[in-house]
C-alpha cells in the first residue's frame, strides 16, 4: 500500500504518542529534583549579589513547620535564576560519599530539598534583580542554607548563598506514624529522630486519656547506605500491646531521655484502638494510591507533579472524625531516592497518619529497579528498592521485604497484595492470596477486601488500553478465580491516576446490571481504580467498555462505612471539595455470602 508523506507523518505522529503514552504510564512522572544537575554546578559567586534569610531560628515554640522569607538580589538578573533549599546547610557534592550503583547523576546527597524561580513571586526581578519568596520548611533534623544559581537547572552557576537558618531543636522526635500490628489490639508507632542510641534513649509515654501513663522503649531502625542515600537520622519503632476497645482513647508522647537525664519530648497525639475482629460498630475506611506529596509554598513543581496530594491531605484532616482506618496503596511520595521527600511526606500526613492507623501497599515507585528481584525490572523506585517504605511504615507482613498481608479491622477483612512482586499462580504470594481470602470467617467479618498497587483487575486507563490488557497483563486469568470462589466485595487498585468503578464481574462479563444497590448473594466482585489521590492525572481510553459504570478524571478518594454485618456504603469523593460524586450499597445477609454461585462452590468457606 503507498502511504504518502502527509499520511506517513500522521502514522508516525501516532506511533509517538502512543510511546510517549506507555513511557509516561510507566514512570508516572520524573522526580522534578532529579531534572537538577546540582553536580554539575560551577561557582560564579558574585560580591554584589546576595540572598538573606529570616528568622535564622525556627520552632521556638515547639513547632516543627515554619515560614522562612527569603530575600536575593543579583546584578545579572535572567528568567533561568532560581533559589535552592539545601539541608545540610553544606551541600558541596565534595562531601557525598561513594554513590550508590546508578543509570544516571546527580549526587542526591548534594541535591536542593527543594527549589524554585527567583521570578515566582517577583515579577520584576528580571529587571531590578531583586526578589524574595516565602518558603515553608519543616524540622529534618539539620540546618538549612538557601543559594541563588543563574544558567537554569542543566548547568546552573552559584551566584550567591545565605546566611544558615536552624531549628532550635533539631533532634527532636517528629512525624509519629500509626498502623495496626499484627494482632487486633496492638498498634504501631514509628517516627523519626536526629537523636543517635549514643546519645538518647527513646521511647513512648502511652495510656489511656485521663489514666495511667505507662513508658515503653523504642526499637531502633536504620538503613543501609548501600541501598539508599540518606540524610542523618534514626527511625524508631514500639509496639502499643494490649489495647482495650471499650476505652475511648489512648494518648502519647514520643520521648527521649538524654543521657544528661534531661528529656525532650513530642507534642501530645492522640488515637482510638481497633475494634476486634467481628465487632458490630460504625467502621470507616478511606482508600486511596498515587496521592505523593506537595509544597504548600508551590516549590518543587514541573508538569503539575502531584498537585492534588494537599487538596487530598486537607479533606481527610478536615473529616479525620469520621475516619477510622487509612489503606495508601501505593506510590506514596514519589521520592525515587530522595529521602529529603519522606520527611516532606512524614510532615504532610502527620495529622492523619499521628491519629489513625495509616497503612501501605507496595508500589513501582517504592519498589521497581533492576535485577533487585521486584516483578518489573524498570527503574521507578530510583534504587530505594523497598527499603524507605518498609522502614519507615510498619504492615504486618511475616517478612517485610515481600510487602503483602493481611489485616482485621472489625467487621472488615482486607488482603493486601504485592504487585511488584510475582503474584501467579504456584507463588508463595499466590498462596498467600488464597489463603487470605479462604480463612475468613465470613460470619464475623463479611466484608472481604482485596487490595494492590497496580490494577489487577479492570482499567479503561488510556496506557491499558493501548496494551488491549486493560490492567497488568496475566493478572486477571490468574487472580480472578480466587475473587470469586471466595466471594470478594471489592476489589481496589491504584497506578491509573483516574477514578473508575465497573459492575460486579467476572471472567469480563457482568454478573448484575444493578448499578447502585447490591443485595442478596454476591454474582461477582466489584473493581475499583483510586489511583487520583495527587499525582499528574492518567486520561482514559475513548473506547466503551461494557463492565465500565463510572469514570472520573479527577483527584478523589473512596471511603467504606461498615454500618453492621449486612449494610455497606461505598463513596467516591473528589479532594476538591470532599463531596461525594460516586456511591452504591450492599446490602448481604450471612446465608447470602454462603449462597453457590458460579465458579464459587462449595458453598462452604474453610471458616464456615
Amino acid at each position: 500500500m503507498f502511504v504518502g508523506m502527509r499520511g506517513l507523518r500522521m502514522i508516525m505522529w501516532t506511533i509517538l504518542l502512543v510511546l510517549a503514552i506507555l513511557h509516561r504510564a510507566s514512570s508516572h512522572g520524573i522526580q522534578p529534583l532529579s531534572r537538577i544537575a546540582i553536580h554539575k554546578a560551577t561557582s560564579a559567586l558574585d560580591n554584589l549579589a546576595y540572598v538573606k534569610a529570616s528568622p535564622t531560628v525556627l520552632g521556638l515554640n515547639g513547632q516543627n513547620t515554619e515560614w522562612v522569607t527569603v530575600e536575593y538580589s543579583s546584578p545579572n538578573p535572567s528568567m533561568d535564576d532560581w533559589i535552592g533549599v539545601f539541608s545540610p546547610a553544606n551541600f558541596s557534592a565534595s562531601t557525598c560519599p561513594a554513590e550508590n550503583p546508578r543509570v544516571y547523576p546527580p549526587l542526591l546527597c548534594s541535591a536542593p530539598i527543594k527549589f524554585q524561580y527567583a521570578n515566582y513571586t517577583s515579577p520584576d526581578y528580571k529587571v531590578n534583580g531583586k526578589g524574595s519568596l516565602k518558603l515553608q520548611l519543616i524540622n529534618q533534623r539539620s540546618d538549612f542554607s538557601f543559594a541563588l544559581f543563574s544558567n537554569g537547572f542543566l548547568n546552573p552557576k552559584l551566584v550567591a548563598v545565605s546566611n544558615t537558618v536552624s531549628f532550635a531543636n533539631p533532634n527532636a522526635p517528629v512525624y509519629p506514624r500509626l498502623a495496626q500490628g499484627k494482632q487486633w489490639d496492638e498498634m504501631t508507632v514509628t517516627w523519626t529522630s536526629g537523636y543517635g542510641i549514643d546519645e538518647a534513649e527513646p521511647f513512648v509515654q502511652w495510656g489511656p486519656k485521663g489514666g495511667h501513663q505507662q513508658h515503653s522503649p523504642a526499637v531502633t531502625l536504620t538503613f543501609e547506605r548501600s541501598s539508599v542515600e540518606m540524610v542523618d537520622s534514626l527511625l524508631l519503632s514500639i509496639n502499643l500491646n494490649n489495647l482495650v476497645v471499650l476505652v475511648l482513647g489512648y494518648t502519647y508522647k514520643l520521648g527521649h531521655r538524654l543521657f544528661n537525664s534531661t528529656y525532650v519530648w513530642s507534642q501530645e497525639y492522640q488515637f482510638r484502638a481497633s475494634p476486634f475482629p467481628g465487632q458490630n460498630s460504625l467502621q470507616r475506611v478511606v482508600i486511596f494510591g498515587d496521592m505523593g506529596k506537595d509544597e504548600a509554598d508551590g516549590s518543587n513543581e514541573y508538569n503539575n507533579f502531584q498537585r492534588g496530594s494537599l487538596n487530598t491531605t486537607k479533606q481527610l484532616i478536615k473529616d479525620l472524625k469520621n475516619i477510622d482506618i487509612v489503606f495508601h496503596i501505593g506510590d506514596i511520595c514519589y521520592a525515587n531516592g530522595y529521602i529529603s521527600q519522606w520527611d516532606q511526606f512524614t510532615a504532610q500526613i502527620e495529622p492523619i497518619a499521628s491519629a489513625v492507623p495509616y497503612m501501605l501497599a507496595s508500589g513501582n515507585h517504592e519498589r521497581d529497579w533492576p535485577g533487585t528481584g521486584s516483578f518489573y525490572e524498570n527503574n521507578d523506585s530510583g534504587g530505594e528498592c523497598g527499603v524507605l517504605a518498609e522502614t519507615m511504615f510498619f504492615v504486618p507482613a511475616e517478612n517485610r521485604a515481600k510487602y503483602w498481608y493481611s489485616t482485621d479491622y472489625g467487621m472488615f477483612r482486607f488482603c493486601i497484595a504485592d504487585s511488584e512482586h510475582d503474584w501467579r499462580e504456584g507463588t508463595e504470594q499466590y498462596k498467600f492470596i488464597e489463603h487470605c481470602l479462604a480463612s475468613v470467617d465470613r460470619q464475623k467479618q463479611p466484608w472481604l477486601v482485596f487490595l494492590a498497587h497496580r490494577v489487577l483487575g479492570y482499567s479503561s486507563d488510556l496506557s491499558y488500553a493501548v496494551e488491549g490488557s486493560f490492567g497488568e497483563p496475566m493478572a486477571k486469568e490468574n487472580l480472578q478465580k480466587l475473587w470469586q470462589k471466595y466471594k470478594v466485595d471489592i476489589a481496589i487498585y491504584g497506578h491509573a491516576h483516574n477514578y473508575e468503578r465497573t459492575c460486579p464481574i467476572y471472567e469480563n462479563q457482568c454478573t448484575d446490571n444493578e448499578k447502585r444497590y447490591y443485595k442478596g448473594t454476591l454474582k461477582g466482585t466489584i473493581h475499583v481504580v483510586a489511583g487520583g489521590a495527587g499525582a499528574s492525572l492518567s486520561p482514559f481510553t475513548t473506547l466503551k467498555t461494557k463492565w465500565s459504570l463510572f469514570r472520573d478524571y479527577d483527584y478523589g478518594f473512596i471511603k467504606l462505612t461498615a454500618f453492621d454485618h449486612s449494610n455497606l456504603l461505598f463513596e467516591y469523593k473528589k479532594s476538591s471539595d470532599g463531596k461525594v460524586y460516586d456511591s452504591f450499597r450492599i446490602s448481604r445477609d450471612y446465608r447470602d455470602i454462603l449462597a453457590c454461585t458460579v465458579d464459587s462452590c462449595p458453598p462452604t468457606t474453610l471458616a464456615s
